[in-house]
């Protein structure tokens, strides 16, 4: 009888750990990948948009540009392909949101630095004083590292067009006047297509946690 017990007890636990395993696997096989959003303008605050892009409902990506980083290097498109990054807008001066986010920009550099598939790109809304020796200077005081993130200048128009065209990250369109700045705190996931993938309130730590797993999820898409 006794052996008939200390059988009874290894079967049940052989079932028990075969029933965890088969649930485990019917959890893994029934549970959907998980995948993020492809954002088109219609599905922005209409605010944000430029009006000529405002009902676009599909195939929306980031436009080519040809902007100056801190080093007076030419960054365009090419840098950036097959790259997933994080895009903001920002200026050196800026004495409210811009050092929190340039702050949250660092831990974000800190994770990836050694993961070649990530890059950070911030683009000045001031370009009038934001020269490439002003961003240089502000590079190496926060410490950029130049082959993870390009702070970027150049055409104001052309900064603009990029925020509102093609991040859909902006407000204005910078043509109240030199003063006339975007002034916003999204952080915007682009993927390795040019597609926007997320958008991020970079003054918030908890948002900038969200934004490291999104990147994790695009990189098992």
């Amino acid at each position: 009888m006794r052996d008939l017990f200390a059988w009874l007890k290894k079967f049940a636990i052989v079932l028990f750990i075969l029933s965890v395993i088969i649930v485990y696997f019917i959890y893994t096989l029934l549970k959907p990948e998980e995948r993020l959003p492809i954002y088109q303008p219609d599905m922005v605050n209409a605010e944000m948009v430029d009006s000529t892009v405002r009902y676009i409902r599909k195939y929306h990506t980031i436009k080519d540009f040809e902007l100056l980083n801190q080093n007076g290097d030419t960054i365009t498109q090419e840098d950036y392909k097959d790259k997933i990054y994080v895009a903001d807008f920002f200026f050196t001066t800026c004495l409210t949101i811009c050092p929190v986010m340039t702050d949250h920009m660092l831990k974000i550099q800190e994770k990836i630095k050694d993961d070649p598939e990530v890059l950070l790109l911030s683009h000045t809304v001031f370009p009038k004083t934001d020269s490439v020796p002003v961003l240089k200077e502000y590079a190496e005081e926060k410490g950029v590292i130049d082959a993870k993130w390009n702070l970027v200048t150049g055409d104001k128009k052309q900064i603009y067009n990029l925020a509102r065209k093609s991040y859909l990250a902006s407000k204005s369109n910078g043509d109240g006047g030199p003063y006339d700045m975007i002034h916003t705190e999204n952080f915007v996931l682009v993927d390795k297509e040019k597609r926007i993938r997320g958008f991020y309130d970079g003054t918030d730590a908890e948002a900038i946690d969200d934004l490291m797993h999104d990147i994790k999820v695009l990189q098992k898409e």
